[in-house]
């Protein structure tokens, strides 16, 4: 049916089907892919958009509620280049990270931003806000009026900040500084993503997918004139619920999907297991049955898994010993004797899904046999170059692989996945473009997850003085059909270098694979080790900090340790179990660390054009900031404003040189020194008067690792592992409600010692997204699979819960700039280290408040009752 609408005040007509929604019309009709399709059922508010003033959530409007209605999207609340004041405050208070979620923030922003003012008498100057207003909307109203949206970079303060100082007046007549420099971009919906590339002619693809956890496969016949591909492996095998089979293409994505869904596939169900301890029972299905198929096993670790012996569905023990036996041996001796100094833990945690907000998506265009490009969403563009040259045996020059803006990955996007092989492949048989993107249910179901894991830690302390005798961690991993997870032998990285043994065992199941997920194992081997240290503590009257102190030789964490000990909330703590009532509060620290990586073979290149200065590298962007780094660096060597950079990345072609993938927490301090060396080179060529430089003036650097100091000789996929480790300590505060079970994380003191910060107000954001992300881990989310199918249940973002702007605490970032001198440009990665300990201070704090010790994530309700019960009846 044909209707016409008003859409950012133009009239536009258009012809819709009945099952259409706004979003769909917007996006695919009208071409404003400003607003993004998330979830598809009304949870994440990022398709939101303004229908007559009120805002709507497109993906559940009919897209015939568009009828004669007045319709306004992101692209249309400037004026020209006047942004409204609320754009204004997400770009100078940085309300934002990968941007995917914030053109619906923005819109629903505004809408309560103009009702606030108008309600309060804002004249609309700065300074004029009525008195009612004059303090702005605190947290609480905020939070209200906001609830129907997610971030998962976890961009909440931020947004708080922009939001009450918006509605303050304060960016009224265009006051603030823009931080990021692709902020105006993200809050104007002009930034593109994967999944807004449209190219002419092109096919859409869809994915069959298994609906049994392990069979056989037998041949796949695709109809007639129908572009397919048969994706299964040469052993015939499906071994979790939703693995790929089979790929189509057809002219729109409905009739992608329905002769996906209507493919015959000959499967032969098999026996499966998914619960790690059955799998390894005498008995159990065997996941890979043969010494090949255990080969071709996929990774959970980011660099692949190392060689271990396999025994039925065990994957391991890979060890990491340091006096191994003699750690045993003290242990063993210890608990005969019952020693006081013995503290034995068992700890569980849940598989946490990565939830990027922008789908794994693949545009391939191979309609030119000698050229291939390939638009993306990856955390390597140049990592992703090669692989795909390898893959389909080009020469890397014929390959170019684009991603612009990248929303979100945390990991899951570190490889060449099934999205992109599939469109690449059925764009060389079909010789047209090819767009597959994932829904969120199949985002949610296979593209990773950070592995669940059972831990058993013995940690033998002095009874006199506390000194560490010996430290045992016996890790299982369980990744699903993956292997190479690395949780136990983390925990051998910090504190006394005592003897210790680490053992890390994969148990594979028929459950949907892991894949790497920021701090790869970190805050899995922090929930075990970190809550063991508190209980040493609290058996011995002693400090948490103060023994961390004694045991820990990183000079770093030292100062963390001296500022957190000196914080109001730590000194103000409770004594573990003092309280009663129904709301108890309570304080926890947990400590982390990680280690320091680089890119040595990184490369940028700045030059002169039209006056202007240029910085072009193959790195990418996915909410980090790395064109603001780059930029920053150029603009401090020219003394210029980082906006008169242009920063040319998210591209591995056209001149642009070799850059890092963003993973690893290598990503900064890769560019910001091989950026400030080009830069330099140049200015000493061309001096600062820019208009006066030669036409094509340039100047490249290279990164080059750790010049000239020890690192460790060994470098994995182009990375150089360097010497010495980052520090981090998070003082977390909880308010516990003893009738119903719930947890509420009311302030995290966050302390990160990683040198030099190079983009202060970004650095920031991060670390207060890792918060987010740990209080997610710690208290909500958990991949639920049906056990009678092994279908994933928790493939939404109603069933799987991740933070909200209410959850969000109170949070003080600070940052010990001192100690890494040595490394150019002074300063590590923080994207890692960061994210390692907050869940395992929550945990901590909950015991502090309780007497009640978490050991299993997520921390629900009903599992915080019971413990109570427990804790009354000993």
């Amino acid at each position: 049916m044909e209707l016409t609408t008003t859409v950012n005040d133009e009239a536009r007509v258009v012809e819709v089907e009945g099952t259409e929604s706004a979003v769909d019309v917007v996006r695919d009709r009208l071409g404003l892919t400003g607003t993004k399709l998330v979830c598809g059922s009304g949870v994440c508010g990022a398709c939101t958009m303004l229908v007559d003033g009120e805002p709507v959530l497109g993906c559940l409007t009919p897209a015939t509620r568009l009828r004669d209605a007045s319709v306004t999207t992101v692209e249309g609340l400037a004026d020209g280049d006047d942004l409204h004041p609320v754009q204004r405050a997400f770009a100078h208070h940085d309300g934002l990270q990968c941007g995917y979620c914030t053109p619906g923030f923005v819109v629903d922003a505004v809408a309560f931003h103009d009702r606030w003012r108008a309600e309060r008498g804002a004249a609309g100057a700065a300074g004029e806000v009525g008195k009612a207003g004059a303090d702005g909307p605190d947290r609480e109203t905020i939070a209200e009026a906001l609830a129907g949206h997610l971030c998962r970079c976890g961009s909440y303060e931020g947004i708080y900040r922009a939001v009450a100082a918006a509605c303050r007046g304060e960016h009224d007549d265009g006051a603030g500084h823009v931080e990021r420099v692709d902020a105006p971009a993200k809050v104007t919906g002009a930034a593109v993503y994967t999944t807004d590339v449209v190219l002419p002619g092109m096919l859409h693809a869809a994915i069959r997918r298994s609906d049994v956890a392990a069979g056989t496969v037998g041949p796949i016949r695709f109809p007639d004139g129908v572009v397919g591909l048969d994706i299964l492996g040469d052993d015939r095998r499906v071994r979790w619920a939703g693995q790929p089979i089979a790929v189509v293409a057809a002219e729109s994505l409905a009739e992608a999907r329905r002769v996906a869904r209507e493919l015959v596939v000959p499967v032969t169900p098999l026996d499966f297991v998914l619960d790690p301890e059955a799998a390894v029972r005498p008995g159990a299905p065997l996941v890979y049955p043969t010494r090949g198929e255990r080969k071709a096993a996929p990774s959970a670790g980011e660099g692949g898994s190392m060689p271990a012996p396999w025994d039925g569905n065990r994957h391991g023990p890979s060890r990491s010993p340091f006096l191994g036996t003699l750690a045993k041996r003290r242990v063993g001796a210890a608990r005969a004797a019952g020693r006081q100094g013995l503290v034995e833990l068992e700890f569980h945690t849940a598989a946490q899904l990565h939830t990027a907000f922008e789908p794994h998506a693949c545009v391939a265009d191979w309609t030119d046999p000698q050229h291939l490009r390939v638009w993306l969403s990856t955390q390597g563009v140049d990592l992703m170059r090669h692989a795909i040259a390898d893959r389909f045996d080009l020469d890397p020059t014929q390959v170019e692989v684009v991603a612009e803006h990248v929303g979100g990955g945390f990991g899951a996007k570190l490889s060449l996945t099934t999205e992109a092989t599939s469109a690449i492949s059925l764009s060389r048989l079909a010789r047209r473009p090819v767009r597959l993107v994932l829904d969120r249910h199949e985002e949610l179901t296979g593209t990773g997850n950070r592995p669940g894991s059972r831990s058993r830690v013995s940690m033998l302390v002095d009874d006199d003085t506390q000194a560490v005798r010996a430290l045992v961690v016996d890790t299982d991993s369980h990744a699903g059909v993956a292997i190479g997870n690395s949780v136990a032998a983390l925990s051998m990285l910090l504190y006394e270098r005592t003897p210790r043994l680490a053992r890390d065992v994969d148990v594979v199941t028929n459950a949907p694979p892991g894949a790497p997920f920021r701090g790869p194992g970190g805050p899995t081997s922090a929930w075990s080790l970190e809550q063991t240290v508190d209980e040493v503590a609290h058996r011995f009257g002693r400090d948490p900090i103060g023994l961390r102190a004694q045991w820990d030789g990183n000079q770093k964490r030292q100062a963390l340790y001296r500022w957190a000990s000196a914080l109001p909330t730590w000194e103000r703590r409770p004594a573990t179990g003092s309280q009663s009532g129904r709301f108890r509060r309570g304080v926890g620290v947990a400590a982390g660390n990680w280690i320091y990586l680089v890119d040595p073979d990184c490369e940028v290149v700045v030059s002169v054009e039209a006056g202007h200065l240029v910085a072009s590298t193959a790195a990418q962007d996915m909410g980090t900031g790395s064109r603001t780094v780059v930029a920053r660096a150029v603009a401090g060597v020219f003394d210029v404003d980082p906006s008169a950079v242009e920063v040319r990345l998210g591209r591995s072609h056209g001149g642009t040189s070799h850059g890092p993938a963003s993973g690893g927490s290598r990503t900064t301090v890769s560019l910001w020194s091989t950026a400030v060396e080009a830069a330099s080179s140049l200015r000493d060529r061309v001096g600062t008067d820019l208009d006066r430089a030669p036409a094509g003036a340039s100047a490249a650097a290279k990164r080059g690792g750790d010049r000239g100091l020890r690192a460790v000789p060994m470098t994995m996929n182009g990375i150089q592992v360097g010497r010495g480790f980052s520090a981090a300590l998070h003082v977390t505060e909880v308010e516990v409600d003893t009738r119903t079970g719930k947890t509420r994380v009311l302030r995290v003191h966050g302390g990160i010692a990683v040198g030099r910060i190079h983009a202060p107000v970004l650095a920031r954001s991060q670390c207060e997204g890792s918060i987010i992300q740990g209080v997610g881990l710690a208290l909500y989310e958990n991949q639920v699979l049906d056990p009678h199918t092994g279908l994933t249940l928790t493939a939404n973002l109603e069933d799987y819960r991740i933070p909200q702007l209410g959850d969000t605490p109170e949070i003080d970032i600070h940052f010990h700039e001192e100690g890494w001198d040595r490394v150019p440009g002074g300063g590590v990665g923080l994207g890692e280290v960061a994210t390692v300990s907050p869940a395992a201070s929550v945990g901590n704090a909950i015991f502090n408040a309780t007497g009640w010790r978490p050991l299993s994530l997520p921390v629900r309700p009903d599992r915080l009752l019971e413990g109570l019960r427990t804790e009354v009846t000993r």
